[in-house]
C-alpha cells in the first residue's frame, strides 16, 4: 500500500515538489472519507482546503436558479478547494462524491505559512489556480456563446417555422388545384365519349400526374427513358417538344399509359391533351419543388431546435442519441458536401434512449464529427463511419475516419486544454477537452486509436448516468 507521500508524488502537479515540503503538507492535513452521494463541498459555504483527491471521483456542479448545471468531474490526482492567492473564500460550486472518496484536506489557516516557507509547493498550487481561472474563463465564454446561439436559434426557428409551414400547405393546395383544374379543362371530344370512357381516361390522368420515380435516375437511365418516349412519339406521328419528353420521363409515364390514351382518343385530341398535360406536369413539378424546399426548411428548423435543446433546462432527460447524431450531421451538411465526405451510419437497433444532458451530447457529436471532416478536407474526399451499439449497461458510439491520422508523438496530448493541431486562429484547443469533460460528467469514457487512414474515437455512455443530486 502506498504511503501518503508516494500518493502525492503521483499527482502530476506535485511530482517535482521536494519531499520535505510534501511531508510538511501531510503533517498539516487530515484524511477525510465520503460515501457515494455525500457532499464534499457546498456552493455558497465558506471554502476550505486545498484538498487533494487521493481516491474516487467527484462531480462539480452548480445551481443557476432551480437548474442544476454539471461542470466537471474530478479524478484521483486532482486538486481543488482554496488555493494560495485565491480572491474568494466562498465556494462557487457543489462537490458531490460519485463513489467512495478519500481526500487529503490541508488546514486553510496554514496557507500563509506555506506561501512564506515552501516556494515550490506554493508555485505548483498557484499554477493550478491560473489554469483553473483560464479554463473557467474559456468555459464562461463558451457558455455565453451557446446562450447567444440559443437565443439566435430560437428567433430563427420562430421566424422560419411559420412561413415554412405556410409554404408546405400552399404547395399541397396548389398541387390539388392543378389536378382538379387540369381534369376540368382537359380537351375531350365529349360527343364521341361515353361517361365510362371519360371516367377511365380521367383515372389514368390522375395516376400520371401523381406519378414519380421510385429513385433518382442516373444521367444514363434518364436519357434512356427520354429516348424511349421520343421513339414512341415519332412512331405514332405526334409532335413533341424537349420539355414534353423531359417532364414525361420525370413523371415516369410508361408506354402502356401512352398506348391507353392513344386507343381512347382521336389523334388530334391526343396531341392537344399531351400539350395540356405537359403544362400541368411542369406546374406540378414546380409545386413539388416548393414542397420539398419548404420541407427542408422545416426539417432544418426542427434540427436547430433539437440541436440546441431549446425549451429545456440543464437537467438530464431521456433522448435518442441517433436523433442527436443525425441532426448534427444535418447541421454540418454543407461542410460534408464541400469535402465530398461519405457518411456511413450503422445504428444498433437495440440501442435505447440515454438519460443524459442532450445539449451537451450534441456538443460531443459536433466536435468529433467536425474534427473528422477537417482531417479529410485536405484530400477533398473521405469516409466517416458512425457505429452505435449496446454494450452491457452502456451505449458505445464510434466515429471512424480515413484521414491521415494523428501523429504518435501528440496523440496523448489531444485531450489537453488549449492543445490544437489546427493553424493559429482556426482552433481553440478546447474541442476535445470539452468532449472529454462532458463525457466524464456523464459518467462515461472517450478513447482514441489512430493510424494513417484509420482514426477511431470511441465514446461510452451509461444508459442511466449519475443520478441527479439532491439540492443541499
Amino acid at each position: 500500500m502506498l504511503t501518503l507521500l508516494q500518493q502525492l508524488l503521483n499527482f502530476e502537479s506535485l511530482s517535482t515538489v521536494p519531499h520535505d515540503q510534501l511531508n510538511w503538507l501531510i503533517k498539516h492535513s487530515k484524511i477525510r472519507k465520503f460515501e457515494r452521494g455525500a457532499f464534499v463541498g457546498i456552493q455558497g459555504k465558506k471554502i476550505d482546503g486545498p484538498h487533494f483527491l487521493i481516491k474516487g471521483n467527484i462531480l462539480m456542479f452548480m445551481y443557476r436558479g432551480n437548474e442544476k448545471q454539471d461542470l466537471l468531474t474530478l479524478e484521483t490526482g486532482d486538486i481543488f478547494g482554496y488555493l494560495p492567492y485565491s480572491r474568494s473564500d466562498i465556494a462557487p460550486l457543489n462537490a458531490l462524491a460519485l463513489d467512495q472518496v478519500e481526500v487529503l484536506s490541508f488546514e486553510t489557516s496554514m496557507v500563509r505559512e506555506m506561501i512564506s516557507l515552501h516556494f515550490e509547493l506554493t508555485q505548483s498550487l498557484v499554477h493550478i489556480m491560473n489554469t483553473r481561472v483560464r479554463s473557467y474563463t474559456t468555459l464562461q465564454q463558451q457558455n455565453d456563446k451557446m446562450a447567444s446561439l440559443g437565443k439566435l436559434a430560437a428567433g430563427l426557428a420562430h421566424e422560419l417555422n411559420n412561413p415554412a409551414s405556410a409554404l408546405i400547405s400552399d404547395a399541397l393546395a396548389l398541387k390539388k388545384h392543378i389536378r382538379a383544374e387540369f381534369l376540368f379543362n382537359s380537351f375531350f371530344p365529349t360527343e364521341c365519349l361515353v361517361n365510362t370512357q371519360r371516367s377511365s381516361i380521367e383515372s389514368r390522368l390522375v395516376e400520371i400526374i401523381s406519378g414519380h420515380q421510385e429513385k433518382e435516375l442516373s444521367y444514363k437511365e434518364q436519357n434512356q427513358k427520354e429516348n424511349s418516349i421520343t421513339k414512341w412519339m415519332e412512331r405514332n406521328s405526334i409532335s413533341y417538344t424537349e420539355e414534353m419528353i423531359e417532364v414525361f420521363a420525370d413523371f415516369n409515364i410508361q408506354s402502356d399509359s401512352l398506348e391507353f390514351l392513344k386507343q381512347s382518343l382521336p389523334q388530334k385530341a391526343l396531341a392537344a391533351l399531351f400539350k395540356q398535360l405537359t403544362n400541368s406536369l411542369v406546374t406540378e413539378k414546380i409545386a413539388r419543388n416548393i414542397e420539398v424546399a419548404s420541407s427542408r426548411i422545416a426539417d432544418l428548423v426542427r434540427s436547430v431546435k433539437i440541436y440546441t435543446h431549446m425549451d429545456r433546462g440543464q437537467e438530464r432527460s431521456y433522448s435518442n442519441i441517433h436523433e442527436g447524431i443525425d441532426n448534427t450531421i444535418r447541421m454540418l451538411g454543407h461542410k460534408i458536401r464541400v469535402g465530398k465526405i461519405r457518411v456511413n451510419k450503422r445504428y444498433g437497433e437495440e440501442v435505447p434512449p440515454v438519460n443524459a444532458h442532450t445539449g451537451e451530447l450534441n456538443q460531443v457529436w459536433t466536435n468529433l464529427i467536425d474534427n473528422a471532416i477537417d482531417s479529410m478536407l485536405e484530400n477533398q474526399e473521405g469516409s466517416l463511419t458512425i457505429v452505435t451499439e449496446l454494450a452491457g449497461n452502456n451505449i458505445k458510439v464510434s466515429f471512424t475516419d480515413d484521414g491521415p491520422g494523428i501523429p504518435e508523438d501528440i496523440i496523448n496530448n489531444i485531450f489537453d486544454p488549449f492543445f490544437t493541431t489546427k493553424p493559429i486562429g482556426s482552433g481553440t484547443g478546447m474541442g476535445l477537452e470539452n468532449v472529454r469533460r462532458i463525457i466524464l460528467r456523464q459518467g462515461g469514457s472517450v478513447k482514441v486509436y489512430s493510424v494513417p487512414r484509420n482514426t477511431v474515437f470511441t465514446v461510452c455512455i451509461p444508459i442511466n448516468t449519475h443520478k441527479q443530486a439532491i439540492k443541499p
